[in-house]
C-alpha cells in the first residue's frame, strides 16, 4: 500500500522521461530507414558546424554559470552575514525563488523591450542623451547577450540554491578561529571557503547544465542567427532545410551525455559538502 502514494511520480517518470530518452537514444544510431548506424554520432565530430554550436553552446553556458555563481554567492553573502535588515533577505529570496523559473518567451520579451533597437532603455539612451548605443557597435543579439539573459535565472537560482549552504556555517567555527588567534581573513580562507567550496563548485556545474540545455529563452531571443545547439536540434528537428531527425536525435544524445555528466559531477559535489553542513 505504500507504494501506491509513489505510483503516479514514478509513471510519469517514465512516460516524460525515461521512454522518450530512449527513444532518442535509440534513434541517434538509426538512420531514416531504420538500420543501425554510427553516421549520426560521427557526423557531431566531423561537421565543423555542429561542433562550432557545441562549442558557442558550451562558452554561452560556462560563462554564464561562473559570472551567475559569483555574483549570486556574494549577494547569498551580504543577506546572510552581511548584518543587512531581514526584510531584505525575505524580499531577495522572494524575488529569486521566481527570477530563477522566469525564462523562455517572456524573458526574451522583456531584454527586447528594454535593450533592443527600440528598446524602452536604447530610445531614452538615444533621444534623452543623445546616446545610440547601436551606432557605437552594441548589439544585444549576440553570445554575449544572451549570456546577460541568462545571468537573470542564473544568479537567483544560485542563490537560493546557495543559501542554506550559508546558513550551515557554525557560529562556533568562527568563535573556535577566533579564540585560536585566527584573523577575520583567515578564517574565510581556511574555513568557510574550504566548506563552501564544494556546494560552490556543484552548484556552478548545475548551473552550467541548467543554461546548455535551455532553448526557449534562446530561440525566442535570437531566432536562428546564433548557432548553439539547441536551436541547432531545433532546425534538424522542425526545419525545412535541415529536417534530418535522426541527426537531431544525435544532438539530443551528445547533450544528454554532457548535461548527464554535470549532473553526476553536481550529485558528488553535494554529498561531500553536506558532510561539513549536517
Amino acid at each position: 500500500m505504500h507504494w501506491l502514494g509513489v505510483t503516479p511520480f514514478f509513471l510519469f517518470a517514465l512516460l516524460f522521461l525515461v521512454l522518450p530518452t530512449l527513444y532518442l537514444v535509440i534513434g541517434a544510431f538509426q538512420d531514416a530507414e531504420g538500420n543501425y548506424t554510427l553516421a549520426n554520432i560521427s557526423q557531431l565530430f566531423t561537421d565543423a558546424s555542429i561542433r562550432n554550436s557545441y562549442w558557442v553552446s558550451i562558452k554561452i553556458s560556462f560563462w554564464s554559470a561562473t559570472i551567475g555563481a559569483l555574483a549570486g554567492l556574494a549577494m547569498a553573502i551580504a543577506i546572510v552575514r552581511g548584518g543587512l535588515p531581514p526584510w531584505v533577505r525575505s524580499a531577495t529570496m522572494t524575488f529569486s525563488g521566481v527570477a530563477s523559473n522566469f525564462a523562455g518567451v517572456p524573458l526574451a520579451f522583456a531584454f527586447l523591450a528594454t535593450l533592443g533597437r527600440l528598446g524602452l532603455v536604447t530610445i531614452i539612451l538615444r533621444d534623452v542623451f543623445g546616446l545610440n548605443i547601436y551606432a557605437m557597435g552594441f548589439n544585444i543579439l549576440t553570445s554575449w547577450g544572451l549570456i546577460v539573459v541568462y545571468l537573470y535565472f542564473q544568479i537567483p537560482l544560485m542563490i537560493v540554491i546557495i543559501t542554506p549552504a550559508i546558513d550551515g556555517l557554525k557560529k562556533e567555527w568562527g568563535e573556535a578561529a577566533a579564540t585560536l588567534g585566527a584573523t577575520t581573513s583567515q578564517y574565510w580562507r581556511m574555513v568557510v571557503i574550504p566548506v563552501l567550496w564544494p556546494s560552490f563548485l556543484g552548484t556552478v556545474i548545475l548551473l552550467f547544465a541548467n543554461a546548455f540545455g535551455a532553448i526557449a529563452t534562446a530561440y525566442a531571443f535570437t531566432g536562428s542567427s546564433l548557432s548553439i545547439v539547441p536551436i541547432k536540434l531545433y532546425a534538424q528537428m522542425r526545419g525545412d532545410v535541415l529536417h534530418n531527425p535522426n541527426l537531431g536525435y544525435a544532438l539530443a544524445f551528445g547533450m544528454i551525455v554532457i548535461t548527464g555528466l554535470a549532473n553526476v559531477f553536481y550529485i558528488w559535489f553535494r554529498v561531500r559538502s553536506e558532510r561539513w553542513l549536517k
